[in-house]
């Protein structure tokens, strides 16, 4: 019976350690959205440069101080570092709509930022809850907390729309108030109905809590998180103008659009826990990065346009030109067809189309000699990069990151049992890091190349990096430990 009890418990502590980090998530993405109404709508006059620091500024906030807070959270426990992050982070919301100046919206983005960091808080207060066996699960069913992103890219554009009607240039400022009281709410139940715990052999000095991050595993695990959990934070943010830019979408749809591949991105990390308790993470992380690699390769293809050289017309012996039109080269008495270009309507086709012709680069009474070009070929190839294709590639690579999510911290509790916190929290901040990084690295390649799918490149080669890096991890312990290989490897 006591077990029941202590399970039930668990399980109570787990969804509302859950729902505090959907809320926490959804108002650390708040940005991503506002920031893009207030500027499109003239409210503010931000330039772009601006814009990407307004974006950026939560993330790095909640990235940066994940590792103090985790710690923060190993010594104190969840329920008072979880309930007074909640309420803190409240009062600059409720303060926001009275921000007049870039400086003052950048300050309290800033600081309501700092709920970023409730991911470290819960990591360490879930796992403390639950034994090995259920480590993996718990941890991917805390990490479902992700889908707020989704809460806010779907119902926030809606939401100032609504709240514009009546008052265009005032009616967002309802918006963080909501977000500030979800918060209060949340802040209070969790202070009344959870219980603290916390390690009770937890009785090492800061300096030793942070000699775990000399471990090289750490830094690993860290590169993994920045793919599959900083790029998910990135793209959050990012496909809201990638799709207004290239496919023309409207700020409700191409919010809806990101909420598809947010939304099961977060709900399937559950899934990834299941998945890494039945099989063994590292077989998960294989599968992961593997499907990153080819999402990503599929994905960096651009829309576009190209025209290039095609089949030509060569003469086959000597002569003159004795006649020449559109659709016809004499050269002496024999005769060469022309292929005229046909104007084709240019369809949103799933794969590239093609359109040849031939122009005449001769004239009449000209002397050629044989293998002279005399009709040089022109290929043009259209590629749509079609919207729904496009849509359906990303939600699958949001789910295989989900996976890779809970994968990635189904290791940490086996390796670092009294340090999930300190761990936790670093390979979240790094995770994090790329949440801030990402977008500014995409909007440095859009910049070079002028084309929206660049950034996906980017994700192609971090995949390459991390799946190589994992391989040539795994094949050094087949070398070195044979012995006892199957053990090891369901654990790396």
């Amino acid at each position: 019976m006591s077990t029941t009890n202590s399970l039930s418990q668990s399980h109570r502590i787990l969804f509302l350690n859950t729902l505090a980090f959907t809320v926490c998530f959804a108002c650390w993405t708040l940005n991503g959205v506002l920031v893009t109404f207030l500027v499109d709508n003239g409210i503010f006059k931000w330039d772009v440069v601006q814009v990407g620091w307004l974006l950026g500024i939560p993330i790095l906030t909640g990235s940066v101080m994940r590792l103090p807070i985790g710690m923060l959270t190993d010594k104190f426990g969840g329920k008072y570092v979880f309930s007074l992050l909640l309420l803190l982070c409240s009062i600059p919301l409720f303060l926001l709509p009275f921000a007049d100046s870039f400086f003052m919206f950048a300050l309290l983005s800033f600081l309501f930022g700092m709920v970023g960091t409730s991911f470290a808080v819960g990591i360490g207060f879930t796992s403390i809850w639950y034994p090995k066996e259920w480590q993996g699960r718990a941890l991917g069913i805390f990490g479902m907390g992700n889908a707020g992103a989704a809460i806010t890219t779907f119902l926030a554009p809606s939401l100032l729309n609504e709240f514009s009607i009546s008052d265009p240039q005032n009616g967002w400022k309802l918006l963080p108030v909501i977000y500030g009281t979800a918060l209060v709410v949340i802040g209070i139940v969790f202070l009344l109905f959870t219980k603290n715990k916390k390690n009770e052999n937890q009785t090492k000095s800061v300096p030793q809590m942070l000699q775990s991050l000399k471990n090289t595993r750490v830094w690993r695990f860290g590169a993994y998180y920045f793919l599959v959990f900083g790029c998910f934070v990135a793209y959050s943010q990012w496909l809201l103008p990638n799709f207004m830019n290239v496919y023309q979408t409207s700020l409700v749809m191409g919010g809806m659009f990101a909420t598809m591949f947010s939304l099961p991105s977060g709900v399937i990390r559950a899934f990834g826990g299941f998945l890494s308790d039945k099989f063994g993470a590292r077989k998960v992380m294989y599968w992961v990065l593997s499907s990153s690699v080819i999402l990503s390769a599929l994905l960096m293809i651009p829309k576009m346009d190209i025209t290039t050289s095609g089949p030509g017309v060569m003469a086959t012996k000597k002569g003159i030109i004795t006649a020449v039109s559109n659709t016809l080269v004499k050269v002496g008495e024999k005769e060469f067809p022309i292929n005229l270009k046909v104007n084709k309507p240019l369809e949103n086709t799933i794969f590239p189309t093609r359109n040849s012709w031939q122009q005449v680069v001769v004239a009449e009474n000209q002397e050629v000699k044989k293998k002279e070009l005399i009709a040089k070929g022109v290929t043009a190839i259209h590629f749509s990069a079609n919207m729904w294709v496009y849509l359906v590639l990303v939600i699958l690579i949001g789910i295989s990151w989900g996976i890779g999510k809970a994968a990635v911290y189904k290791h940490i509790p086996e390796y670092f049992p009294t340090e999930v916190g300190v761990v936790g929290g670093m390979v979240g901040m790094i995770g994090g890091l790329g949440g801030f990084f990402g977008p500014i690295i995409f909007g440095y390649l859009l910049t070079a190349t002028g084309i929206w799918s660049s950034s996906w490149i980017f994700i192609l080669l971090l995949s390459a990096v991390c799946l190589i890096w994992m391989h040539m991890t795994v094949t050094k312990i087949m070398n070195e430990k044979q012995p006892i290989l199957s053990k090891e490897m369901d654990r790396k």
